[in-house]
């Protein structure tokens, strides 16, 4: 267990963190896309809903 940790620990280190700027930009990004997909299945449920409203009314 205190291998792996201490392995970890190492990897860590390595990795390239992003700047502020940089994480701004990419929390950004994240949460529009969050958005557009949310709206869009959204749209897509409220279609089939209908759609499927349509043909049980029948």
């Amino acid at each position: 267990m205190f291998k792996f940790l201490k392995n970890v620990t190492r990897e860590m280190r390595k990795v390239s963190w992003p700047k502020g700027r940089e994480l701004s930009r990419y929390t950004i990004t994240v949460l529009a896309t969050v958005a557009f997909v949310a709206v869009f299945f959204g749209i897509v449920d409220l279609g089939i809903s209908g759609l499927l409203d349509m043909i049980t009314k029948e």
